[in-house]
């Protein structure tokens, strides 16, 4: 069976079967899990005997300063029960900060401490040094590729929350 292709495509050319899409699918989860590897590998050095959702957690509160339970929820497909224990466990650890919500009291916007920042990036190097040594394999071409890829897969999600922290 042939994939469909969305409109607007960009090359009508491209043809994806069956067993194209499923090595795809192979390789992101394969990938997926030397991920949380070097993620389950950096937490075990940690002393606070948090997990990979506090990780995660950490990651995208870096990247978009203020979010909440609600969009942390939306952000990583967690329960809103689970995003709310992750952020009590990241704040009783000393990590993250919760303000009080501007219109609704129960909306309570969170951000690292520099213990917090530093905690996420003792672990996002090893991801950093993982992921360089993938891109410099790809090429300048597959950077590009590879990220309109990931894009496309994360969708709607990429617009949760509070604007993403732009690199300085």
């Amino acid at each position: 069976m042939i994939a469909p292709l969305q409109p607007g495509s960009d090359d009508p050319r491209l043809i994806l079967r069956e067993e194209e899409l499923d090595g795809g699918l192979e390789l992101i989860l394969l990938a997926e899990a030397a991920l949380w590897a070097a993620v389950d590998a950096a937490l075990e050095s940690e002393t606070l005997g948090l997990g990979r959702s506090h990780w995660r957690a950490a990651f995208l509160l870096r990247r978009r300063p203020g979010i909440g339970v609600q969009d942390l929820s939306k952000l990583t497909s967690l329960s809103k029960q689970a995003a709310s224990r992750t952020l009590a466990d990241l704040q009783k650890a000393g990590l993250v900060e919760r303000g009080s919500g501007d219109l609704d009291g129960r909306r309570r916007p969170a951000t690292l401490t520099p213990e917090g920042v530093a905690f996420e990036q003792r672990t996002a190097e090893r991801l950093r040094a993982l992921l360089a040594r993938a891109y410099r394999t790809g090429g300048l071409d597959g950077v590009a590729g590879t990220r309109r890829i990931l894009a496309a897969l994360a969708g709607s999600r990429q617009g949760v929350g509070p604007a993403r922290r732009m690199p300085t």
